[in-house]
């Protein structure tokens, strides 16, 4: 049986002021339960206050008492009009405190002045006979925390696995989608480029042709030429003789400082000379150099027309080069378009199987709820039995009772939880 230890009262109550809050708030609770302190409604509210100096104080839970501002706040909290200068006077009063100065406030202090209780009874306080079945309900409880923090890790754990499993899911379609449409995008580049290249290839071949023939017909033009001023040479040697001939027998026959018999003859044969009519000689080298000129003009045209013939094969050839080029690069894009569309298509499996794998996540998750429960209703009805044992501490079997509630405040609804408001 629990008691506090000290020479007198109020060394019991500094003693007792050095627990926690929690352990303060169910002394109080067991030591004026029957008295009708202990109410479910005031046990409720002193429920509230533990809380609140868990928020205030710096050491939370582990704390004990708290300096004046912060029970100014913890005052102000509930609007409570009493000052601490009132609480300490009445508690100097009553006997309870016989420093001069109180520098810390513990909550017994304050549920004392609060209530209006006497510290000795207070201190004195039998806390039930039943400490072992307290401590076994208490560690039930701590089963029960255990059982809740593992069933929030697996829930959290389902959750995270299910979110990750579907965005991944999801992202893998999407990449799948879109790589396969690029391997479609690039299955039709190459065809377009295989296409051009084969329309490229037409084209150089027919370049290379019409080339060919211009260079045939240029070199039949040169052919021609070269004929053709053969012959105007001989016209023009024929001309040059007949000219020379004439020439030659006019000086002759002009000439005094030979014989009369010489120059006789001389006139002879130029009058026969003359009389041989040149002018068919005369019309055909026109003609031949007309036929010159045009053939002249006729190769220059076909050098022409091959020079162009042979820079559209260039072009041509660089046309079809390129496509060829480009249908290589084509090939390779649509080669590793399909690699990543096989590669999407194996990551959208691979999400799809962690999604399903999620679900065991969730399995997990369920079956630690359960178990959780199972904690939670043995822990309740554990807890039913040490209460209507004869001498138990009732302020202690309500805090574990209240605090058991709390939990399953974590608990889905249908399994046995609540919202919480």
């Amino acid at each position: 049986m629990a008691k506090l230890s000290g020479a007198n009262d109020v060394e019991k109550l500094k003693n007792l002021a050095t627990k926690t809050h929690k352990e303060q708030a169910i002394w109080y609770l067991n030591a004026f339960w029957e008295d009708g302190t202990g109410t479910d409604t005031n046990a409720e509210q002193i429920w509230k206050y533990v809380h609140q100096l868990y928020k205030l104080d710096p050491n939370g839970a582990e704390g004990n008492e708290v300096d004046e501002l912060i029970m100014h706040r913890f005052l102000e909290a509930f609007q409570e009009t009493l000052t601490v200068r009132e609480m300490r006077d009445s508690l100097r009063e009553s006997g309870a405190v016989i420093d001069n100065r109180i520098k810390n406030i513990p909550i017994s202090h304050y549920l004392v002045y609060r209530y209006q209780k006497n510290f000795h009874t207070l201190v004195n306080a039998v806390q039930g006979s039943n400490q072992k079945e307290i401590d076994k309900a208490q560690a039930l409880l701590d089963e029960v925390q255990q059982a809740f923090q593992l069933a929030d890790d697996k829930a959290k754990e389902a959750k995270r696995a299910l979110q990750e499993a579907k965005a991944a899911e999801a992202e893998a379609k999407v990449q799948e989608a879109e790589a396969k449409a690029a391997a479609e995008n690039a299955k039709a580049t190459e065809n377009a480029a295989k296409a051009n290249e084969e329309a490229a290839k037409q084209t150089a071949a027919a370049a290379k042709t019409r080339e060919e023939e211009a260079v045939v017909r240029q070199n039949e033009s040169i052919a021609a030429k070269n004929e053709l001023e053969l012959a105007l040479k001989d016209l023009k040697e024929q001309e040059d003789a007949f000219t020379n001939r004439k020439n030659e027998l006019t000086t002759k026959s002009e000439d005094e400082s030979i014989g009369a018999v010489v120059r006789n003859k001389a006139k002879a044969e130029l009058a026969q000379h003359l009389a041989s009519d040149p002018l068919p000689l005369r019309r055909a080298k026109i003609t031949q150099e007309a036929a010159v000129k045009k053939a002249d003009k006729a190769t220059q045209v076909a050098a022409e027309a091959t020079a162009k013939s042979q820079a559209a094969r260039a072009e041509a050839d660089k046309t079809a080069r390129a496509a060829a080029d480009s249908r290589a690069t084509a090939e390779v894009a649509r080669a590793e378009a399909e690699k990543q569309a096989a590669e999407a298509v194996q990551a959208r499996g691979q999400a799809e199987a962690a999604s399903r794998a999620s679900e065991n996540a969730a399995a997990a998750a369920e079956q630690a709820v359960e178990a959780a429960q199972a904690k939670v209703e043995e822990a309740e009805t554990y807890l039913e039995e040490v209460k209507n044992q004869p001498g138990s501490a009732h302020g202690a079997v309500w805090w574990l009772q209240r605090e058991l509630h709390e939990k399953k405040a974590y608990m889905p609804e249908k399994k046995g939880g609540y919202k919480k408001n």
